[in-house]
Parts: structure tokens; C-alpha cells; sequence
């Protein structure tokens, strides 16, 4: 049976194309980035905004211009920004990077709570939201290269179509910003590397108390190394940056940390 794939219409739902099949999102109040890649066969969602509400927005708005609810959920770290409208992607294969555990328990759930209302939201709706937190399915220790061709097989390296995405390279690239950093990497013309808040744009990068300060140059080195100069970064907050943007961020990281070449 031929499939055929159409480009979606990013602009008609708020979203930024960034390559083919490639999207982002700008969320408010945090000005965190989700992002959505869409093949002929599958769609991913890096990222599921700050609480229920706000993901079922993205669950909604992801159905539209997939035309097919969200099968793959890439969550890039356990900051309850990135990952507290979770619950509401049912029957999506939730991977995050091996490191990330702890906060998926009791114990975390209750500081990721406490931390979001500390920023600013809404108790019943950290609460909520905490209560119903997605583990994830599968944690990464290096590296999943998942399909986004057809038929969809979830997991299972297949060739791509010539249109839309036909696979998304998930890499633990981490620590550095926490303890489990996932990013998301797309080839194509041009490759779009999804960093997670690896990298920030609209601020200077936050070290909280779960970041390892001492590996993070080296995850941008890394970043680097999987995206090439050409490549399109998409920061967790702020706009679209390049190359020499993620390399003077390393530097400035490893003056800030006393981290040597």
C-alpha cells in the first residue's frame, strides 16, 4: 500500500518549522521548547510542557499536524517544565536518559512539585501533575535510533522516506545540565539536534542541585559532535541557535566551573 506524506502546517498552530517535518514550540511563562518530528509513519514529541493542561494542548495541536496521535515521547530531563504534561500522552513510549530515575520515585515526584510551585504554578496543578507522572518506559544509557517510516515499528531501525524524517537518533549526552540528559538528533538538510537545557539561549544556563557541573563541556562537546557545523541547535529555552553559539556556551560553562580542555 502506498503512503503518502504532507508536509504539516506548522505556522496555523503557533509551531516554527524548522526543517522538513521538523517543528518547535515556544511554550509561555518558561519559555520552554517542546518539539515534534513527524514521518510518514510515526510521530515523536521531544518534551510534554509544565502540567497537565499544558499537554494536553500540545497532545491536541501534536494530533493535528501529525494526523496521528503522538507514538514516541522523548522526555530530555526531569525538570518538571519538560516533563509534567506527561500523563496525558497515552499509550506514547516514553524514553528518557539513564540517570533520571530517582525522580520518577515518591521522593522526587514530591521535589518536582515543590519546585514548580516554587516558580510559579499553580499548587493543585503541580500536585496533579505530580501525582500522575509518567515513568518512563525505557531509560538510555547511550543510544536509540528510533523509526519514524513506515510501517511504524517502534524502536526498529527501518530506511526513510524521501519526504518526512525517517528516523530520529535519541543520545544520552549527558550529565551536565542534570544527571540524565537526553537529546534528540534528526538528520536531514538541514539536521536539527534537540539539546534539552544542555543548552539556553534566552538566559544564562541554570546549574540547580542535580547538575554535574564538571561534565557539562563535555555534553556540548558532544552535542557538537553528533549535530557538525550545519546543523540547527534547539535550545530547552529560547531561540534557534547555531554551531558557534553552543561552542561559546561551552567555553563560558567551562571558565564558570574551572573545567579544563
Amino acid at each position: 500500500m502506498t503512503v503518502t506524506w504532507e508536509e504539516p502546517r506548522w505556522d496555523d498552530l503557533g509551531w516554527e518549522r524548522l526543517a522538513a517535518g521538523v517543528g518547535r514550540r515556544r511554550l509561555p511563562v518558561w519559555d520552554c521548547t517542546v518539539g515534534l518530528v513527524v514521518g510518514a509513519g510515526g510521530a515523536l514529541l521531544v518534551d510534554a510542557g509544565s502540567s497537565l493542561r499544558e499537554g494536553s494542548a500540545l497532545r491536541l495541536e501534536a494530533r493535528k499536524l501529525a494526523g496521528r496521535r503522538v507514538d514516541l515521547l522523548a522526555l530530555t530531563h526531569a525538570h518538571f517544565d519538560h516533563v509534567f504534561g506527561a500523563a496525558v500522552f497515552a499509550g506514547a513510549h516514553v524514553v528518557a536518559a539513564e540517570g533520571v530515575g530517582d525522580e520518577f520515585g515518591q521522593v522526587g515526584r514530591e521535589a518536582l512539585c515543590a519546585d514548580a510551585v516554587r516558580n510559579g504554578l499553580d499548587a493543585g496543578a503541580a500536585e496533579e501533575a505530580a501525582d500522575t507522572l509518567v515513568v518512563p518506559h525505557e531509560l538510555l544509557s547511550t543510544s536509540r535510533t528510533l523509526s519514524l517510516a513506515l510501517p511504524l515499528a517502534p524502536l526498529t531501525p527501518a530506511p526513510g522516506t524521501a519526504d518526512g524524517p525517517g528516523e530520529v537518533h535519541l543520545v544520552n549526552a549527558g550529565p551536565g545540565h542534570t544527571r540524565g540528559d537526553l537529546v534528540a538528533v534528526v538528520p536531514g538538510e538541514p539536521t536539527v539536534v534537540f539539546c534539552g537545557d544542555l543548552v539556553e539561549e534566552s538566559g544564562e544556563p541554570q546549574a540547580g542541585p542535580d547538575a554535574v557541573p564538571s561534565h557539562w563541556p563535555a555534553a556540548l562537546d558532544r552535542l557538537l559532535a553528533l549535530g557538525g557545523e550545519d546543523a540547527l541547535y534547539v535550545p530547552g529555552h529560547g531561540a534557534v541557535v547555531d554551531a558557534a553559539f553552543v561552542r561559546a556556551q561551552r567555553d563560558a560553562l567551562a571558565s564558570r566551573f574551572g573545567v579544563s580542555r
